[in-house]
């Protein structure tokens, strides 16, 4: 059974009311965690490029890439499906900050995939995975919640 259905959640998928590119976040984080991610990425076989300063280069450990700091532009783009792409932004390290394209995430299919995504993450960290409307991460609507270890509703439910 899926975690969460299209019917109840579509509104936290409209473009128009969460931004085309809501905040996931993943507070409260070490480089420990940053590497765990990485990790995932490539136990997972999921593709990825890793750029700095406009360069794509060899994705490093998570150390030298947090020690860019964010003065640089460092982006780490990671499709854990073909047609999904994560925007995985490393600047320090006590936050996991990505961005997801909505427009890519419509219907119980894209529901599903994004589940997926949160689900891997929450679990390998042991730590909430939460999804806001962009620029609004104190308000997030949906994460993976660790006790119910799935990803779960965390706001109520927005008019269209």
């Amino acid at each position: 059974m899926p975690d969460l259905l299209w019917g109840d959640v579509k509104s936290f998928f409209a473009p128009e009311l969460m931004g085309s590119l809501p905040d996931v976040l993943v507070p409260d984080t070490s480089v420990e965690d940053w590497q765990a991610v990485l990790d995932l990425v490539r136990s997972q076989g999921w593709s990825c490029e890793y750029s700095e300063d406009g360069a794509v280069v060899r994705l490093s450990r998570a150390a030298e890439m947090l020690a860019r700091g964010e003065g640089a532009d460092v982006l780490l783009r990671v499709w854990p499906v073909p047609g999904f792409l994560v925007i995985f932004r490393p600047y320090e390290a006590d936050s996991i900050d990505f961005d997801v394209d909505l427009r890519e995430l419509q219907g119980q299919h894209g529901v599903d995939v994004l589940c997926r995504l949160l689900r891997a993450i929450g679990r390998r960290l042991g730590q909430p995975v939460l999804l806001s409307p962009e620029s609004d991460p104190l308000h997030p609507v949906l994460g993976f919640g660790v006790e119910a270890d799935r990803v779960v509703l965390l706001g109520g439910p927005q008019v269209m």
